[in-house]
């Protein structure tokens, strides 16, 4: 192998490390200035997660292995963030279930929307992380 030809595959993936750390690095503190004051700043949701708020609205979930977000497609996770729960629950043929997830497609744009959910993805531990991509690639698939 020629040294320039392995100088220019060690660049590429020094270049890919950066950009993959500085993905995570915006999208932690997207999180954190956007969804941290619901879902929590460790992502361990609200209290009592499970029992819904006075109005019957869903309260916010943690987005770490003890919670669901792992169990959706990447498609659902993004039109959940960004046009909210409760659009994104129709459009999967839930209905009679109220969420209190607002959308924000009028504050954040969809680049950073993916950093936000590549940060969050990338906490989970290996099992449920497969098992997300699992579903993303079939919902991909299916599309």
């Amino acid at each position: 192998m020629r040294p320039s030809y392995v100088l220019k595959i060690a660049l590429i993936f020094v270049i890919c490390f950066i950009n993959t750390g500085a993905v995570l690095a915006n999208g932690k503190a997207l999180y954190k200035e956007y969804c941290a004051s619901c879902h929590g700043v460790e992502l361990e949701g609200q209290e009592d997660w499970k029992t819904p708020n006075d109005d019957g609205s869903l309260k916010a979930p943690p987005h770490d292995a003890r919670g669901h977000t792992w169990h959706h497609s990447d498609r659902l996770l993004f039109f959940y963030s960004k046009y909210g729960g409760d659009e994104a629950l129709k459009t999967i043929g839930v209905t009679g279930v109220k969420s209190a997830m607002p959308g924000f497609k009028d504050v954040l744009d969809d680049s950073q929307i993916w950093k936000i959910l590549s940060y969050i993805k990338s906490t989970w531990p290996k099992r449920e992380a497969e098992y997300q991509k699992k579903i993303s690639d079939q919902d991909a698939a299916n599309q």
